[in-house]
């Protein structure tokens, strides 16, 4: 009786991986895409990631949707992806001193200047047309490509793409961006 009290605590959700993959694929391309440049690799990255899905899925214990632990795996694997990438550009160092390593995004002041910035750009989002809100709102919700931002707005791609131009140069000149960069 104990043994199957234990059991039945221990029953974790049965998912259908294959549905959840079809429907995530297009996401997880995009979602890989914007954080590797090299297209050959984003298509390794995405079969890397599902691959450890498959492998993994008994690990998966239902604590979180299954496409935040999905997007979970594909982000640790674009970090080995660059921490590979910087092994091998520095081949003279041990990895225990890479990992010592701090980058100069990582100084203080930087940060404290990066906070300012965003305090900045939070307080112009409320002072922006509707149309560029709402724009922002779904590109930062919903991690989509221009394509189907345009879909989702129901608006011309063109228009989308001017837009994004519009409000980048409008952040630029307001918020100072070029003096970052």
């Amino acid at each position: 009786m104990v043994a199957m009290c234990i059991e039945e605590k221990m029953s974790f959700p049965v998912i259908d991986w294959e549905g959840i993959m079809i429907e995530t694929q297009k996401r997880l391309h995009n979602f890989i895409r914007k954080r590797v440049s090299n297209f050959a690799d984003v298509d390794d990255l995405v079969q890397t990631t599902w691959l450890e899905v498959l492998v993994n899925k008994n690990r998966f214990r239902g604590n979180s949707r299954p496409e935040t632990w999905i997007f979970g795996i594909a982000m640790n694997l674009v970090k080995n992806y660059y921490k590979e990438m910087r092994i091998r550009s520095t081949t003279d160092k041990p990895e225990e001193e890479l990992e010592n390593e701090t980058v100069p995004k990582d100084q203080p002041e930087d940060i404290v200047c990066g906070k300012e910035i965003l305090t900045q750009a939070i307080g112009r989002f409320s002072k922006l047309p509707c149309e560029y809100q709402r724009l922002l709102k779904v590109i930062v919700e919903n991690d989509i490509s221009y394509c189907e931002l345009a879909d989702v707005l129901k608006i011309p791609i063109g228009t989308v793409r001017s837009r994004l131009s519009r409000l980048r140069q409008i952040l630029r000149e307001e918020l100072h961006w070029d003096k970052i960069r």
